[in-house]
């Protein structure tokens, strides 16, 4: 370790802005298609279109915020700028897309859809590549990783909380929960975002001696990356079908299972599980390493969504199992990927002489949202069209038998593709620690030579 150790009153307000960040994603897909198709009645496909076509603009958002935080020189730091510039743009957003006034249109959920995922761009893009730089050890970027993750999940328990007390109250419906997700967001963002950015410290760039790659040449590197192109991949696929199942969840409850209004209180349940669950998952990584560890909470998902396809009308016990069997790794895949990132971008130090974290991160975040994309798209097109449509008054047998292997079998399906590409992943604990060395070689090399030229 080439810094001092990471106090975990650091780690805590670092991560304390994703309490919120967090709530202000998963709505998107377990709350946003149901929402627009049942309640504003909006076309069940056209929706998902509109979510997905929303995520145009992150193909250029991202890699821009991304090279443009890794080059930013300011008295406050590279990445503090841009979470303090995009936070109230979140808010606003936020607030738009979860509490529409009066009837809207597939236009207005498009507009505002992607005003809300550029500003989670500007916050989380930054807030990401500033943790992967907070630590240069192999398993305290675990713990920073966790930290991060871990009080994602406690933002979307506490919230989801909320939403179960008013289920019990008797505001099961979408609107009341939704505004309630966008108030949580509003007056909870500014205080965390705050003591992160005024409590935490943000390191200088790290720049190598030697011959230091930029332009074509370097983003030619970044493709040739074979660690981060394998994580890439491994990224697309599992997120992809993750969020199959998270667009679906709510439909499935409502549609096949006839009990909606425990959805807040299962969701509950499952993050609990999935947080308590991290620890373990932590100490797995620890001993076969974190590209491994990954692989298996992977298949724990897919073991257990093989299931879904059985479940009918009144199976509330047996689907809320599966449900959280199948919830025990989902925080902790997270966690490792943005571990795992962090060590990626180690081995492009070495290799083109330049700290390029949010670049990184950047094509790491369209992986990610183009998984969302594709998610919701599969989640809402492939039900359509085989008949299922929410705000018909009733639905065929076979569509309700369609509507649950696209739920279960299909991410199965798409996790199994994915689990080869990690399993011989050319970054473990001893690559990593001496790609640090040679980091650290190499910027006493720099340092040297300003000395020099001062003298």
């Amino acid at each position: 370790m080439d810094r001092p150790p990471l106090h975990h009153k650091i780690m805590l307000y670092y991560a304390s802005p994703h309490l919120t960040h967090a709530v202000a994603t998963l709505p998107v897909a377990l709350f946003v298609p149901a929402f627009y198709a049942d309640d504003m009645a909006l076309p069940l496909a056209g929706v998902g279109v509109a979510i997905a076509a929303s995520r145009a603009l992150d193909m250029v958002s991202d890699p821009l915020i991304g090279i443009l935080s890794d080059r930013l020189k300011t008295r406050w730091g590279r990445r503090k700028p841009w979470i303090a510039i995009g936070t109230p743009l979140l808010m606003l957003s936020a607030w738009m897309v979860f509490a529409p006034a009066g009837k809207v249109s597939l236009l207005y959920l498009f507009v505002w859809a992607s005003l809300l995922f550029f500003a989670f761009t500007l916050v989380d893009l930054p807030h990401k590549a500033w943790g992967a730089e907070l630590s240069t050890d192999y398993t305290e970027r675990t713990n920073v990783a966790a930290w991060r993750e871990g009080l994602g999940a406690l933002g979307q328990i506490l919230f989801l909380g909320v939403l179960s007390v008013l289920d019990y109250l008797g505001y099961v419906e979408n609107r009341d929960q939704l505004r309630v997700i966008a108030i949580i967001i509003v007056v909870s963002l500014p205080p965390l975002v705050t003591v992160a950015l005024s409590k935490v410290p943000e390191f200088p760039s790290e720049e190598l001696a030697g011959e230091r790659l930029g332009g074509w040449a370097g983003l030619r590197l970044v493709l040739r990356n074979q660690a981060f192109m394998r994580t890439l991949i491994t990224l697309l696929l599992l997120g992809t079908a993750v969020l199959i199942q998270a667009t679906l969840h709510r439909l499935v409850l409502t549609h096949v299972v006839g009990r909606p209004d425990i959805f807040a209180t299962m969701i509950l349940a499952e993050n609990l599980v999935s947080l308590a669950m991290v620890p373990v998952w932590m100490s797995i990584a620890n001993r076969i390493g974190k590209h491994r560890a990954i692989i298996l909470a992977a298949f724990w998902i897919g073991l257990w969504s093989v299931g879904f396809p059985w479940v009918d009308r009144g199976d509330t016990a047996l689907y809320v199992t599966l449900i959280l069997l199948r919830g025990a790794s989902l925080a902790s895949i997270f966690m490792l990927a943005n571990s795992i990132a962090a060590d990626v971008v180690d081995h492009d130090i070495v290799a083109s002489g330049r700290q390029r974290t949010g670049l990184f991160f950047a094509v790491w975040g369209i992986a990610i949202k183009l998984a969302v994309a594709l998610g919701v798209l599969l989640g809402t097109a492939l039900p359509a069209a085989f008949g299922f449509e929410p705000s018909a008054p009733a639905q065929a047998p076979e569509a309700k038998k369609w509507l649950l292997v696209i739920y279960g079998w299909l991410p199965c399906l798409i996790i199994v593709s994915g689990l080869p590409i990690m399993w011989n992943f050319p970054i473990d604990r001893i690559r990593q620690r001496a790609l640090r060395e040679q980091i650290a070689a190499r910027r006493a090399g720099v340092f040297k030579s300003d000395i020099g030229g001062a003298a």
